[in-house]
């Protein structure tokens, strides 16, 4: 099995990778990353000298760069290469039309011209838009995306679609709900908690924070990802939860109690332009069918994961200075396109 990951130095790709690596001694793993500032070599640092592992620095949008770097007779290429930040695509959505539906187009059509055999894009349950108090997004629910993320994933579900309909393309999509774990870059929610409050700073909450998100564990994700790679039939879309939405405040509170902190580390701020209020998937469809269902419950995943920021300082120290970019620059001669900005 060879299969050519991009976006691998990321959170959820290098988890991704560590999982293959680890379960299928035998696979080949190309990994193909631009390195932006989201992207963290020393995330593969455990398989990194595996013999079945190597890394390719390169763009997406760059055909050149992927035709070289993607092999012949390639099994699969999974796709988790994004601009993902809510926040920076509303200062700036450019990077994530070009990134997110440009680069997209461009890896399939690399995919059609090296013939591999099937494709996996990784979507997000925002693409839905906000759900009502009972509603769940369901794989054939219309697309209604409020941020420019969101409408630059949806652009890119549809382009997946058209390659399958257009060309005969074996894809197959998946739309996960909030990731967490270890890894994770601090300014996404639940790192950003952790990570200031093991520094004795405050937490800040968008309005009222009771917008509801429905969290998995990295290791869950990853699990059914694989599922879906090797079981999931061509031309499917499969959701991925954890299948216990709580509100923003909800979750803090789990890390303030695993840290044994008062609420009163918790400050208000406003609220994010179009913050959509609730993010919830029925993932029935990929239990049923792929006999997956989320392990680890939010409870026992946030005690590990406070845990492992609090073991991993350096990780975390290092990423929050920036100091982690210096690799690049020394061994690429290049500063990451967007430089790291922590909250």
């Amino acid at each position: 099995m060879r299969i050519f990951v991009t976006g691998g130095a990321g959170f959820i790709g290098s988890q991704f990778i560590r999982d293959i690596i680890h379960r299928f001694p035998s696979a080949e793993v190309i990994n193909f990353d631009k390195l932006t500032y989201a992207g963290n070599l020393s995330n593969l640092a455990s398989v990194e000298s595996a013999p079945n592992y190597r890394f390719y620095r390169g763009d997406i949008c760059d055909s050149e760069a992927l035709f070289e770097a993607i092999p012949r007779e390639c099994d699969a290429i999974v796709h988790f290469a994004a601009e993902s930040h809510v926040d920076r695509s509303i200062h700036g959505a450019r990077e994530f039309v070009l990134t997110n539906v440009l680069g997209t187009q461009t890896l399939l059509d690399a995919a059609r011209a090296r013939k591999v055999g099937r494709f996996l894009h990784i979507s997000t349950d925002e693409v839905g838009g906000s759900m009502g108090p009972d509603q769940w997004l369901r794989e054939d629910s219309p697309l209604d995306p409020r941020s420019p993320y969101a409408a630059s994933k949806a652009a890119a579900e549809h382009l997946v679609r058209a390659a399958g309909a257009t060309f005969g393309l074996d894809y197959a999509i998946t739309r996960t709900s909030n990731n967490y774990g270890p890894f994770q870059f601090p300014e996404k929610l639940l790192p950003l908690a952790i990570c200031n409050l093991l520094d004795g700073q405050t937490v800040p909450v968008y309005g009222d924070g009771l917008q509801v998100r429905d969290w998995i564990h990295v290791e869950d994700n990853c699990r059914a990802l694989i599922e879906v790679l090797l079981s999931g039939r061509a031309g499917q879309t499969y959701h991925i939860g954890g299948g216990q939405p709580r509100t923003n405040r909800e979750a803090l509170g789990a890390v303030l109690e695993a840290l044994n902190m008062p609420e009163t580390m918790l400050t208000h701020i406003s609220d994010r332009p179009g913050h959509d209020r609730r993010y919830a998937v029925d993932f029935t469809k990929t239990s049923s069918e792929l006999h997956w269902a989320p392990e680890i419950s939010f409870e026992r995943g946030i005690q590990r994961t406070v845990r492992w920021y609090a073991e991993n300082r350096d990780w975390v120290n290092a990423v929050r200075s920036g100091h982690y970019l210096n690799y690049y620059r020394e061994h690429y001669g290049i500063a990451p396109r967007t430089e790291a900005r922590v909250a």
